[in-house]
């Protein structure tokens, strides 16, 4: 499947990856020249991680801001531990 996000359908972008030489005006220097554009691409952040999904966990490849903003419900390993409750009597 490759770098998409099984969630929100991310997947890498394509962008410039510019060089330049010199110093900026305000900091006292000529400006800066360019002395080269290559391209690049921006490939989102993907975490392989269990997840609930329809009842049962399943491994997915998230990127994290699906992972921070909730959009997901990670898998529980394991109940958490809870105190026998003292019989009355």
């Amino acid at each position: 499947m490759g770098q998409k996000c099984a969630i929100c359908g991310k997947s890498p972008q394509v962008g410039n990856r510019v060089s330049q030489r010199g110093k900026a005006k305000y900091l006292g220097g000529n400006g800066r020249q360019t002395t080269g554009i290559s391209k690049r691409r921006f490939r989102p952040n993907l975490q392989k991680i269990r997840i609930q999904q329809g009842g049962g966990a399943v491994t997915r490849r998230v990127c994290t801001k699906c992972i921070r903003s909730g959009l997901i419900q990670k898998a529980v390993v394991r109940k958490a531990f809870a105190e026998p409750q003292p019989s009355a009597g």
